[in-house]
């Protein structure tokens, strides 16, 4: 619900936050227990009809590697130290804002106060934890309007900026048949930016209410990333036209976006004019790409981990909700704002819990876009390992032929081949790895280190009050 949404992120005051929490986890979740199970019922026995141990192998099995599971695991534990700091880091803030009452010095963080409803990310608290508020953000939305950019204008310097990179123009039909701004004839539509693939020759779309923002200009590159996928695989045979995993396209989309943010860019295309290098700005950049990028792994883990329990039979129906706080609080460090019993069942609360989507993707996509990040920014000459002038995190690869081939060779493919041949064929690499992401980061752990040492902050948390399992989860 929007308003919610909007409540969740805007307001301060702890009682209204908590009164909205236990509002939604209560009508959204708990009421469908019953359905819940008979869809835990169904997916088992469709699992068995179709050949595999649980839904959890079903899911795991469109990855293709016998060990992904156990990629993923070691991914986790890559980001453990950084992630441990930047929740230190942030409950410090929050005890300073609600007090210590509230929020416990060494306790996990209520997630009421984390700006999300599902404390999934954590970028609505920028304006009271920031490492510099001081600072102003970037943002060239008011530029843009200045300059007289419209809808049609940023996809036009999108496709520019595909076209630079030696890749594919947008074909005529793409102009003739994509909606890219909101109707204006009373028409209904879903607002929510997608890219589409009518699986005929060039025929693919957009649909978008453009808005003339920054952050706007950055979904449109996005959206021209998948585009790009569509078209550089489309000569593939139609079941070959698709990701070479299910997080590929994600990822195919957030890694352009990477370089176009960069304030290199937006300097270079005329929008960012008399820009002085700031490092403190810069934290603030990183710190909040941070709380959306980042926090968001373990978050995400966690909403497949909890259902390959369930469905393997390792969480019972009678643990089904403290084994989904219990993983919460491991891999998150947060805990619901009041205590939850096995009358809730909250993990339904989540739209794709319910829907019965996959969110692994999700993970594996912001870890692939960073492996993706480094080789074409290798291959462009802007990133040089131990250049200070030519870092992960400055890079932007417009205008690079070499980038742009090379990024090619990889999304020709689609899902003709298994997914780590794909991602061999441009990075080297045949896992996920979490290294490009934690180098990508760097000026924020270099910060957080340094502040949560000069501040005795307590790295960790300790257990939670607010949930009992019966017994040790295995």
């Amino acid at each position: 619900e929007p308003e919610l949404t909007e409540t969740l992120a805007s307001s301060r005051n702890e009682e209204e936050l908590r009164y909205y929490w236990l509002e939604w986890y209560n009508k959204a979740g708990t009421p469908v227990r019953e359905n819940f199970q008979k869809y835990v019922d169904l997916n088992k026995e469709a699992a068995v009809l179709n050949g595999f141990r649980s839904g959890a192998e079903v899911w795991l099995d469109e990855y293709e590697v016998p060990d992904f599971e156990q990629q993923v695991d070691a991914v986790i534990a890559q980001l453990r130290p950084l992630y441990e700091h930047l929740h230190g880091y942030v409950r410090f803030k929050l005890r300073k804002h609600y007090g210590d009452e509230i929020v416990k010095a060494t306790g996990p963080i209520p997630m009421h106060l984390l700006g999300n409803m599902w404390g999934q990310t954590w970028d609505e608290i920028m304006d009271i934890t920031a490492p510099y508020p001081s600072k102003p953000q970037l943002d060239v939305s008011e530029e843009m309007k200045k300059q007289g950019y419209t809808p049609i204008k940023m996809f036009e310097m999108g496709d520019e900026f595909f076209q630079s990179l030696n890749m594919t123009k947008l074909p005529e039909v793409f102009w003739q048949k994509s909606v890219l701004e909101k109707p204006s004839d009373g028409r209904d539509l879903v607002c929510h930016a997608s890219a589409w693939d009518f699986y005929k020759y060039n025929d693919v779309r957009i649909k978008q209410c453009t808005r003339v923002t920054m952050d706007q200009f950055f979904t449109v590159h996005h959206e021209l990333g998948h585009i790009q996928y569509y078209l550089q695989y489309q000569d593939q045979p139609y079941v070959y036209r698709e990701g070479a995993n299910p997080g590929f396209h994600e990822a195919v989309g957030d890694v352009l976006s990477l370089s176009v943010s960069t304030p290199k860019h937006l300097q270079k295309i005329g929008l960012l004019k008399d820009y002085q290098p700031d490092e403190e700005a810069l934290v603030n950049q990183y710190y909040k790409s941070g709380l959306s990028k980042f926090v968001f792994l373990p978050f995400a883990y966690t909403i497949d981990k909890y259902r390959w329990g369930i469905f393997r039979d390792e969480i019972k129906p009678s643990e089904y909700n403290c084994r989904f706080w219990e993983l919460r609080h491991k891999y998150s460090g947060i805990e619901p704002p009041v205590k939850r019993t096995e009358s809730d069942l909250d993990a339904p609360a989540k739209y794709h819990v319910s829907a019965d989507v996959e969110y692994l993707r999700y993970l594996v996509s912001y870890i692939i876009q960073f492996q993706f990040h480094k080789a074409v920014c290798a291959k462009s000459g802007q990133y040089v390992p131990g250049d200070a002038e030519k870092t992960l995190n400055n890079c932007d690869v417009y205008q690079s032929a070499e980038a742009g081939n090379a990024f090619k060779e990889m999304l020709k493919l689609g899902s003709s081949k298994p997914w780590p041949d794909a991602m061999e064929v441009l990075t080297g690499q045949r896992q996920m790895d979490a290294g490009a992401l934690l180098e990508y980061f760097k000026p924020l752990s270099d910060f957080l280190l340094k502040f949560n040492e000069e501040n005795h902050v307590p790295i960790g948390w300790g257990p939670s009050d607010k949930f009992e399992c019966p017994t040790k989860s295995t």
